[in-house]
């Protein structure tokens, strides 16, 4: 049993891979979710994986604002090429007064070992939006642990602009692999784009695409989520235009793009009218990634299908690599505000925070320099409690642009890639950030009010797990004795095998 100071809703263990997904009352959203390994081919090439639920995507988790959860992760892994252990980190989920449901192994938890439980209980407050969960041990997420998770408002300001929202609306973009997570090449690069779970890899079959089903004269709510270990992707539908509503948890003013660069980690929520006459259109989604096979959509790659009602069910007729769209009207960063004015913390003047932090990771990424060697004795960077707080990441390092991720905070990006100039009125507010190319230096803002350990780090997690990540102990004299998990399940975890040969 979990020696928890809390009342946890355990939801019974079926005995198959299925999620079950129970809503107790309608202020507690139940959950049973098992990890385990699957046989799966989704572009044609089939490997064993580690999965959430069985399914790739895993099942999308639902819930409401204010809601409760109770998510009783078991691992059921047994294929020891893979790692064992596992944790699961519940993405853009904030975790106020429950840092020990954030779920980084070896930060908040230790991993949940074969056979064994964990359950995350943990209330979103006024968190609503597009978030996701993803596996946070090591590099497993890559090997297919990676889902949606959506916190609906009622009170949804934007709820005018849209007639659809619901699973059929969500569309998650990810990188696959061919090999496995623990065995990878020095430099790993993926082997196809799944949309929806769905894509081609060069050479390989003519695998079905996703399809995303639309009725002439609808607005969609298109929740879209990088939910990939490394590449960045450019969306785009052809023949139509979108406008941005949300970003990660955020609601913005609407703005009328018709492409977007998106990082691992990001999410957007875009309304899409489906005003076009009744026919197939493509869903694209390229990459810039050198290593990775080509954007140029050959072969029906980086591709799926918006499908209007009444139309024929084939791929559109329309050639992908020679009738590609001139798009116009791009996702500029800095053209993203609140809907709702929120003070940016600290000064308006950059270095104008309490605590001012320039995080140089070309020291890391060449070897020049350790994580630690940056940060005080200990590897963890101490923040005091109610403080604002300026980070400065100096964009350029090997292997970027690098997404940047932190746990326990959204934050206020006040100087964004490619810009020279700040804000500190009305910034985007987000919890991935790039930290762009030579010359730049994004900066954040956030503010000191949730007690914990918070991770840091580049979401190309082939790069965090290379090192680029560190540690915020934030207001440590303030973490409640109450987010203490001990577990007599977790005490015996040297005695347990957490897979791949690798000592822990």
């Amino acid at each position: 049993m979990l020696r928890l100071r809390y009342l946890i809703l355990l939801a019974a263990v079926t005995g198959s891979n299925a999620a079950a997904i129970v809503r107790d009352t309608a202020d507690v959203t139940s959950i049973t979710l098992p990890i385990v390994n699957e046989n799966i081919a989704p572009d044609g090439y089939p490997r064993s994986t580690v999965l959430a639920g069985g399914t790739f995507p895993g099942p999308i988790i639902r819930g409401t604002k204010g809601a409760e959860f109770s998510i009783n992760v078991v691992d059921q892994l047994e294929d020891a090429s893979m790692d064992l252990g596992t944790s699961v980190h519940w993405h853009g989920i904030m975790q106020r007064h429950t840092n020990f449901a954030d779920g980084p192994a070896f930060v908040t938890q230790c991993p949940i070992v074969p056979n064994e439980s964990f359950v995350y209980k943990f209330n979103a407050f006024q968190q609503a939006g597009t978030f996701w969960y993803h596996s946070h041990f090591k590099n497993q997420y890559c090997d297919g642990l990676r889902g949606a998770f959506i916190i609906s408002d009622p009170d949804d300001p934007h709820r005018s602009l849209y007639d659809v929202d619901n699973d059929d609306t969500v569309i998650t973009l990810a990188d696959w692999y061919h090999y496995l997570s623990t065995d990878p090449p020095p430099i790993p690069a993926f082997n196809s784009t799944l949309i929806n779970g769905k894509g081609r890899y060069p050479g390989g079959p003519s695998v079905p695409l996703a399809v995303v089903n639309v009725e002439q004269g609808k607005r969609y709510r298109f929740r879209l989520l990088a939910i990939s270990c490394d590449p960045n992707f450019i969306f785009s539908i052809d023949g139509h235009q979108m406008t941005v509503i949300e970003v990660e948890g955020t609601n913005v003013q609407p703005l009328v793009i018709d492409s977007l660069q998106i990082f691992a980690g990001q999410r957007y929520s875009v309304v899409v009218n489906a005003y076009q006459q009744i026919d197939n259109y493509w869903i694209r989604a390229a990459h810039t990634d050198a290593m990775a096979p080509a954007i140029n959509f050959t072969e029906f790659t980086n591709l799926a299908v918006l499908h209007y009602k009444g139309a024929n069910d084939s791929n559109p007729v329309v050639d992908p690599t020679v009738n590609i769209p001139n798009c116009t009207l791009p996702l500029v960063e800095t053209n993203l505000h609140p809907l709702q004015s929120s003070p940016v913390p600290g000064k308006p003047v950059p270095g104008g925070a309490d605590i001012n932090i320039n995080l140089d990771v070309k020291l890391i990424l060449s070897g020049a320099k350790k994580a630690s060697d940056l940060l005080p004795a200990g590897s963890i960077y101490g923040l005091e409690a109610n403080k604002s707080v300026e980070l400065t990441i100096p964009g350029g390092a090997i292997g970027g642009p690098h997404p940047v991720h932190l746990h326990g905070h959204s934050f206020y990006v006040v100087r964004s890639a490619g810009n020279n100039s700040y804000n500190f009125v009305d910034p985007v507010v987000r919890d991935v950030v790039s930290i762009g190319n030579t010359g730049d230096a994004v900066t954040i803002r956030f503010f000191t009010d949730n007690p914990g350990p918070w991770f840091f780090h580049c979401h190309i997690d082939w790069h965090l797990n290379a090192g680029f990540a560190v540690v915020f102990a934030e207001d440590v004299p303030d973490v409640p004795s109450s987010q203490d998990i001990t577990n007599g399940t977790f005490g015996s975890i040297a005695n347990q095998p957490l897979g791949s040969g690798i000592a822990h």
